[in-house]
C-alpha cells in the first residue's frame, strides 16, 4: 500500500506548487514516478492522474476561463493528443526535449527576470498550431504544462484566467489522451489504480493551491511562473541527457 500513499502525497505537494506557478507539477513528478513505477509507465499514469485531479481545479476556476482562447486551441489539441498516444511507443526525441528546455530557460531573459509583462505579441489564432503541438508532446512525455505559459502570459492573462483556461483545455484533451492510451494498450490493469491514487493527491493539491494563490500579487505570480519555467526547462534538458 505504500506506493498508493506516496502517489497521493506526491500529487498533493507537486500540484499545490503547480497552482502557484501556473504549471510544472507534472515535471516535478517525472523523476519521482519514474523511480516508483518505471519510466515506461509514467506518461499514461501521470496523464490519468492529471485528468482525475483537473475537475477540482476546473470547478474552482471556472468563472475565469477565457473562452475566446478555448475555441482556437481546443479542436487542434484533441488531434494532437490522439497523435501523441498513437506514437507513444516509438517517438522519443531527446533533441526535442532539449530545444523545449532551452526555450523555457530563455523566458527569464525574455521577461527580464519578471519585470516585463509581455515579451512578444500574441494573437488568438496563434493558439491553433500551439493546440496541435503542445498536447502531442505532452501525451508522449507525460508532462509539458509550462510550455504554454509564455504564450498565455503574452496574451496578457491574469493569474486566475491563465490557470482556468489551461485547465479547461487540458481536461478536454485529457479525454482523448486517456481514451487513446487505453485503445492503444498503454493504460491497463494496475496503472489505472496508480493513476487514481495520483489523481486524488492532485485534486487535494489543486484545492490547497487555490487558497494560497489568492494571497499573491499578479507580479509575484508572473515571477513564480517564470522561475518555474526555467526550472522546468533545466529538468527537461537534464532528463534528455540522463534518461
Amino acid at each position: 500500500m505504500w506506493i498508493y500513499f506516496f502517489l497521493v502525497l506526491a500529487g498533493a505537494l507537486a500540484f499545490t506548487l503547480s497552482t502557484l506557478t501556473a504549471g510544472g507539477g507534472a515535471l516535478i513528478l517525472l523523476p519521482v514516478l519514474s523511480f516508483m513505477i518505471g519510466a515506461v509507465n509514467v506518461p499514461p499514469v501521470l496523464n490519468l492522474g492529471n485528468f482525475i485531479g483537473r475537475p477540482v481545479r476546473l470547478v474552482l476556476f471556472w468563472r475565469h476561463i477565457r473562452w475566446e482562447i478555448v475555441w482556437y486551441y481546443l479542436p487542434a489539441s484533441l488531434v494532437g493528443a490522439f497523435l501523441g498516444a498513437w506514437l507513444l511507443t516509438s517517438f522519443q526525441s531527446k533533441t526535442l526535449q532539449v530545444i523545449i528546455g532551452l526555450f523555457l530557460v530563455s523566458t527569464i531573459f525574455q521577461y527580464r527576470f519578471g519585470k516585463k509583462k509581455r515579451s512578444f505579441e500574441m494573437k488568438p489564432w496563434y493558439f491553433v498550431p500551439l493546440g496541435l503541438v503542445i498536447p502531442f508532446i505532452s501525451t508522449v512525455t507525460g508532462a509539458l504544462g509550462p510550455l504554454l505559459n509564455p504564450f498565455l502570459l503574452n496574451y496578457d492573462m491574469k493569474k486566475e484566467e491563465l490557470i482556468a483556461t489551461k485547465t479547461f483545455n487540458s481536461f478536454a484533451a485529457g479525454v482523448v489522451q486517456i481514451g487513446s492510451y487505453t485503445f492503444f494498450g498503454a493504460l491497463y490493469g494496475e496503472l489505472w489504480l496508480w493513476g487514481l491514487a495520483l489523481g486524488v493527491g492532485i485534486g487535494i493539491g489543486n484545492f490547497t493551491g487555490k487558497k494560497l494563490l489568492a494571497r499573491i500579487t499578479e507580479k509575484s505570480f508572473r515571477q513564480w511562473a517564470i522561475a518555474f519555467m526555467v526550472i522546468s526547462g533545466i529538468l527537461l534538458i537534464v532528463r534528455a541527457f540522463y534518461s
